[in-house]
């Protein structure tokens, strides 16, 4: 299959990139980070996403969606990441509907799916619990306790955590943390007895929260897939997350990459304008062609996930490890050439930069996705 775009991949591309340029471009997030609203994003752009069949991308017609592929939210995401919108679409139209669709009972889908495609909740993946990316770390235990189970731990960087709907709680119902045997995941709601949320404004003013689950009591069919036997759908959810952001990140560096050539055409160092400079024209050579890969790499994660998503696990890896090396290099080159300016809150590439870092720690770092490789390899 030919790692470029299709003619109807092509159209919502533009669509998405003509919608967001004119709705949610930097200078909104600028304003929602200086506004310090309650949410951090704009709901009423959300309750536009899902008009435009955004919301619903992943989701079947059967549920209110428009039932396209990876490929194409990765084609809305990269767009998100050129404009660095603040949105749930990751959080929500991504991480939380793939879970019920791989994991969630006739039931669980009909309550939840709908409600997704139309823009009326927020959903969140309450996966890790340190500082880094560790999913089989997992210890909130997840108790039986009468027709249900017990919830007691504690979640940490899960992105719009504070103002979730539903939950897809990890929780290990056996076995120890770092075993992959053990864990179930769990439809929990925001505003359930015994959660408590504390809102974490991200260095890109993005959000997440960090969440206590003390004593939450859920029914058995609030398990989603089956107990015990979680790992497979976490990681197929986490997969889709992965290729998704890592198409965010190719957008994120790909803007950065154009910001930066715009600037070294106009400005002028020595009587001459700075692009004119060999040592830079190499070096903006070298980062078009890491980025160019990258993209390429992304496709094709996106397209396996579409084609057969039980062999998508290394080129997603791939694909994250390389969006998140390419990306921090298109942002460090970008401030560098920008000069002291690009220090500076008045130019947009600083906030390029601290989007890329946390996009990069976001389901696992460059190290983390190479480390996977590496031991799928018997490295």
């Amino acid at each position: 299959m030919a790692l470029v775009l299709n003619d109807e991949q092509t159209m919502l591309r533009d669509t998405a990139r003509s919608f967001l340029s004119g709705e949610a471009p930097v200078a909104a997030l600028r304003q929602l980070r200086d506004g310090q609203g309650a949410d951090g994003f704009s709901r009423e752009l959300w309750k536009q996403f899902a008009d435009m069949g955004f919301a619903g991308v992943l989701i079947p017609e059967d549920f209110g969606g428009v039932g396209l592929g990876h490929v194409e939210a990765g084609v809305v995401a990269e767009e998100i990441g050129r404009n660095l919108t603040a949105t749930p679409f990751l959080s929500t139209a991504v991480l939380t509907a793939s879970a019920l669709l791989h994991g969630g009972s006739d039931a669980q889908k009909a309550a939840w799916l709908p409600r997704i495609a139309g823009g009326e909740i927020i959903g969140a993946l309450a996966v890790d619990e340190g500082a880094k990316h560790r999913p089989e770390k997992t210890a909130l235990q997840a108790t039986r306790t009468g027709n249900g189970f017990t919830l007691n731990g504690a979640k940490t960087f899960v992105v719009d955590g504070h103002v979730a709907d539903l939950l897809v709680v990890a929780a290990r119902t056996s076995g120890q943390p770092g075993e992959t045997q053990g864990l179930t995941l769990f439809l929990v709601a925001g505003d359930a007895s015994g959660v408590s949320r504390e809102r974490t404004v991200m260095v890109d003013a993005h959000n997440a929260a960090r969440i206590s689950f003390d004593n939450v009591q859920v029914d058995a069919d609030a398990a989603l897939g089956p107990v015990d036997g979680g790992h497979e759908l976490l990681e197929r959810v986490l997969n889709v997350g992965r290729a998704v952001l890592a198409a965010e990140l190719s957008g994120v560096g790909g803007q950065a990459f154009d910001i930066t050539q715009a600037y070294v055409k106009e400005r002028s160092q020595f009587g001459r304008i700075i692009g004119e400079f060999q040592a830079l024209q190499h070096r903006s050579a070298h980062l078009f062609s890491e980025l160019e890969v990258t993209r390429a790499a992304v496709i094709k994660a996106l397209q396996t996930l579409d084609a057969d998503p039980d062999k998508a696990a290394t080129i997603v890896a791939v694909a994250k490890a390389r969006a998140g090396a390419s990306t921090e290099l298109a942002v460090q080159e970008g401030v560098q050439m920008h000069g002291g300016n690009g220090m500076t809150d008045a130019f947009d590439i600083g906030l390029y930069m601290k989007r890329a870092r946390v996009a990069q720690e976001l389901l696992g770092d460059s190290n983390f996705h190479v480390d996977r490789l590496a031991r799928a390899n018997s490295y």
